[in-house]
């Protein structure tokens, strides 16, 4: 059995990564950024059933993003608004910056549709 990732407080798991997106019972609440690798930082998620934070790797979600990914980093430059200074925002970054694409990775997560029907089937085969 496959599985995307297991919650360490409340040991539920998500079998695939769409199935983890689409649960109403999780928030994206913020992004560590690595600047020396994009891809090792980490996207932390509320787990509202256990009131946990999840943290994965950035490298997981980089598949869903098919923009310009640009070459060179300007974190601290005129044109920076120094968002991924900051673990709790969010929004998008119109800088042409190397980080730029992680941000919009960020804007495709948040507006993943939810599976409100998942909740119900959970507290159906809990009960």
């Amino acid at each position: 059995m496959d599985i995307f990732k297991k919650c360490t407080c409340c040991d539920f798991y998500w079998h695939s990564r769409g199935e983890f997106l689409q649960d109403p019972k999780l928030e994206l609440i913020g992004y560590q950024v690595n600047f020396d690798n994009l891809q090792l930082g980490y996207f932390l998620f509320n787990h509202l059933t256990c009131e946990s934070t999840i943290a994965i790797a950035a490298g997981s979600f980089t598949d869903l993003y098919n923009g310009p990914v640009f070459t060179e980093r300007l974190t601290g430059s005129d044109s920076c608004p120094g968002y991924c200074l900051h673990d709790d925002i969010l929004q998008p970054c119109t800088a042409s910056c190397e980080c730029a694409y992680v941000r919009e990775i960020l804007q495709i997560i948040r507006n993943w549709p939810k599976d409100d029907d998942r909740t119900v089937k959970a507290a159906q085969g809990s009960g």
